[in-house]
């Protein structure tokens, strides 16, 4: 039979094996009968037993398959050497030393070990699922790629013969770095769509305004096309009936790389055009419109305060005084009824043109006209649910989706690819 005795260092005990298995050891003694004799007895001296007993010293070796010396003599005194210098020979319990704090990206997957010196046993409790033992090494901790952001207080506990450790391992998971490297592009008939009724509380109203209850902000980056066709939209929010029904709709005007914005319905509206040139064909633009709230219509001698309710801004200037305001029959003084949410197509056309890109689409239900600055960013697309008003809908486009659906980072009215195929998820962004 072979015994086979080695020190595993990182839990400083004495790890034993022979043909029953193997277990980790600690307040182990060598002893011989004479100091003549070729074997050896291995006695635990917690339990005042022998867990050998005339073993041929040249049989105990370690996890090399070395002997631990050429005599039972030499054998006896560098065993006991080894045991001594392991944990709870000395009547100590064991001391906790790996890190009690564990730091953890959400996605990425723990690997964690406890140390201690003079540990022989050890124990976990609270672990959080997903989080589980490494077969073999109880010490050992893996898993946690499905943990929610948050903080996981984990109970570590080593014990030898003399008493035990309990530390209380802090598991902090934090969100992904912030990556923006993919987009949407666009073709005559593609379309995003997701569930309007999600977004009523931020888009819709039941009436004509009633304050900032009633405000909104929509933010997108678009890299716009060569194509020139004038009716191409951005965003649709709103009734399905196009003519009468009350939206929200915003157009890139190829011809003149400009915007076109529409409140209300065909016969009852605001409408806003922008000068020529603001969107250029093939360049990232940051594009953000807000509403506060307030009455849009019913007077004429009131346009001017109906119009002051919106305001348009380009790569985080203002250009709402550079574009025109219109109206029909005195403005819209109706509801906005969440039919519709729309990327890239209105009720039945009007689609963006080949080659045309979305990114980074987020609505508030506030006017944040005053934070234009902390949006835009200078121009470096960012985490926007890291800012003190977060928005209340987000979508990164592309970034951490998979075909179809393009996920709503904050709420759920998640966007389905119509039209699309996974290749319409591109690898271009701001």
């Amino acid at each position: 039979m072979t015994v086979t005795i080695y020190k595993d260092e990182a839990a400083n005990a004495i790890f034993v094996q022979d043909n029953n298995g193997a277990q980790f050891m600690n307040n182990l003694q060598v002893v011989m009968d004479d100091p003549s004799d070729t074997s050896l007895h291995i006695r635990d001296k917690s339990k005042d037993n022998y867990l050998f007993y005339a073993v041929p010293h040249d049989s105990v070796v370690d996890q090399a398959g070395n002997g631990y010396g050429v005599t039972a003599l030499l054998a006896c005194n560098a065993l006991n050497a080894l045991f001594s210098a392991a944990g709870g020979s000395d009547g100590v319990a064991p001391v906790i030393t790996s890190s009690t704090s564990i730091a953890l990206t959400a996605g990425d997957t723990l690997n964690y070990e406890l140390v201690a010196t003079g540990g022989v046993g050890y124990e976990w409790s609270n672990l959080p699922s997903g989080v589980t033992t490494v077969e073999g090494n109880v010490r050992k901790l893996i898993g946690g790629s499905g943990l929610s952001e948050g903080t996981y207080n984990i109970t570590a506990k080593a014990i030898n013969y003399f008493g035990e450790a309990s530390e209380t391992i802090s598991l902090v998971v934090s969100s992904s770095p912030f990556s923006d490297t993919k987009s949407i592009k666009f073709v005559s008939g593609d379309y995003l769509g997701a569930n309007a009724s999600l977004l009523d509380g931020e888009l819709g109203r039941s009436g004509n305004g009633s304050g900032a209850s009633d405000a909104w902000t929509v933010s997108w980056w678009f890299k716009a096309p060569t194509h020139s066709n004038n009716n191409q939209t951005m965003f649709y929010f709103g009734d399905n009936d196009a003519a009468n029904g009350g939206r929200i709709r915003m157009r890139f005007a190829g011809s003149l790389n400009s915007m076109r914005f529409q409140y209300g319905s065909d016969n009852n509206n605001i409408s806003w055009a922008s000068a020529n040139d603001v969107l250029p064909s093939e360049q990232w633009k940051h594009v953000m419109m807000t509403y506060d709230g307030g009455t849009t219509g019913s007077s004429s001698g009131s346009l001017s305060n109906y119009y002051s309710r919106f305001r348009f801004f380009i790569d985080g200037s203002e250009v709402t005084s550079n574009g025109t305001f219109s109206q029909n029959n005195y403005g819209y003084t109706g509801g906005i009824d969440p039919d519709n949410l729309r990327i890239g197509r209105e009720i039945t056309g009007d689609s963006l043109k080949p080659n045309s890109y979305v990114d980074e689409v987020s609505v508030w239900d506030s006017d944040q006209s005053a934070n234009i600055s902390d949006i835009y960013n200078g121009g470096a697309t960012h985490d926007l649910t890291l800012l003190n008003s977060a928005p209340a809908h987000y979508w990164h486009m592309g970034d951490e989706d998979t075909y179809p659906t393009l996920q709503d980072n904050v709420g759920s009215a998640h966007f389905v690819m119509y039209n699309m195929t996974a290749a319409d998820i591109v690898t271009d962004a701001p």
